[in-house]
């Protein structure tokens, strides 16, 4: 994720915090000096909130390796002042697989609950609000045991992209399929959304930002499970562009241009007698001409590594590519060569045709 911190790798998986968290931090360190707290007490409240998120990161954690058990691997974790977001990559299909990976998150925060609920002496007899007044050594862990509680709580919403929307789906899909159990399970989500939208306007901004959160992941889920469901069936041959525009490695940065501005094209594949050599993006063409390397052939400045589909493959599992690397085009290959183009675009306009037809 652009403007993110890397802290490095916990089990192999790339732990990132995004740079709006400086914003958190700030605004507690704010908030304790209007309070007219002293030093000591700012950096408390400072380290509570970062052993909150080390609480979040676990939680990912559980979610990550247990999606490791099924074949699925985590990119990363992102930590957000709003929370954690694991990048799986992808939502195992099988209800069972996704139950068992959407719990293993909150388990992890009921472990930690109950390893503090062992650690402090009173928890049976829980002081008065006083003693909560101000964040202290002596409430520290009081405090933090609360929060994992709330954690399991919060998380049990059945709203996507929480957990509990996945437990949620992944229950339904036994019944009713992953199509229709996750059109149920995503409206559930918005209708919150728009209720934590609502509330926030009356009590607390914050859950204003959760709810836009809550209904465009919802909305988002449901629209990626809705297309693969139209690609379930169909390859890589069906979906791709036959009709294209290719460069030749020895063309230069000036001819890549004229072709730019006398056609559609944005990328471009770069072939020689059939063989995909590379590929092209206008915005590697916009930087060449800013170094002045305009007569320079486009092999100095394309991509050489390429990943390729054939046109046999899976136009559901060419979406999901597509969708997870963003890559503006790949090239698809018959027989080693060169037979076609696809894009997100093209397999959006595909998908627009099949739900027409379906109607």
């Amino acid at each position: 994720m652009k403007w993110s911190l890397n802290l490095g790798r916990i089990a192999g998986i790339k732990i990132l915090v995004h740079w709006t968290f400086l914003i958190l931090i700030g605004w507690i360190v704010f908030s304790e000096m209007q309070r007219g707290s002293d030093m000591t007490t700012t950096l408390l409240s400072v380290a509570f909130v970062m052993t909150i998120f080390l609480c979040v990161v676990l939680h990912e954690l559980g979610h990550a390796l247990t999606a490791r058990r099924y074949g699925v691997s985590t990119k990363m974790i992102t930590l957000l002042p709003i929370g954690g977001v694991a990048s799986l990559e992808r939502i195992p299909e099988n209800p069972k697989q996704e139950l068992m990976i959407a719990i293993a998150g909150p388990a992890v925060n009921v472990v930690i609950a109950f390893v503090l609920w062992l650690i402090l002496p009173s928890l049976n007899e829980i002081p008065g609000e006083e003693f909560f007044t101000r964040i202290t050594p002596a409430n520290f862990l009081y405090l933090l045991f609360f929060v994992n509680l709330m954690l399991v709580i919060f998380n049990a919403i059945p709203a996507f992209p929480m957990d509990g929307g996945r437990v949620l789906r992944a229950l339904l899909a036994f019944k009713l399929g992953r199509v229709r159990a996750t059109q149920i399970a995503a409206n559930l989500g918005q209708l919150l959304a728009i209720f934590f939208v609502f509330i926030g306007f009356f009590y607390n901004p914050f859950l204003i930002l959760i709810g836009i959160f809550v209904f465009f992941g919802a909305w988002s889920e449901n629209m990626i499970v809705q297309h693969l469901d139209f690609l379930r069936g169909h390859l890589v041959r069906e979906g791709m562009m036959t009709n294209f525009v290719t460069l030749a490695p020895t063309e230069t940065v000036r001819d890549a241009l004229g072709k730019l501005l006398k056609g559609s094209e944005h990328d471009f594949v770069v072939e020689q007698d059939g063989q995909v050599v590379g590929t092209l993006t206008r915005m590697q063409l916009i930087q060449a001409v800013k170094e002045e390397k305009i007569e320079s052939p486009v092999s100095d400045i394309m991509t050489q590594e390429v990943k390729a589909f054939n046109v046999q493959d899976k136009l559901a599992e060419a979406y999901t590519e597509l969708q997870k690397t963003k890559a503006p085009l790949y090239p698809v290959l018959e027989n080693g060569r060169l037979a076609g183009v696809i894009n997100t675009d093209n397999i959006n306009e595909f998908i627009l045709i099949k739900s027409a037809l379906a109607h």
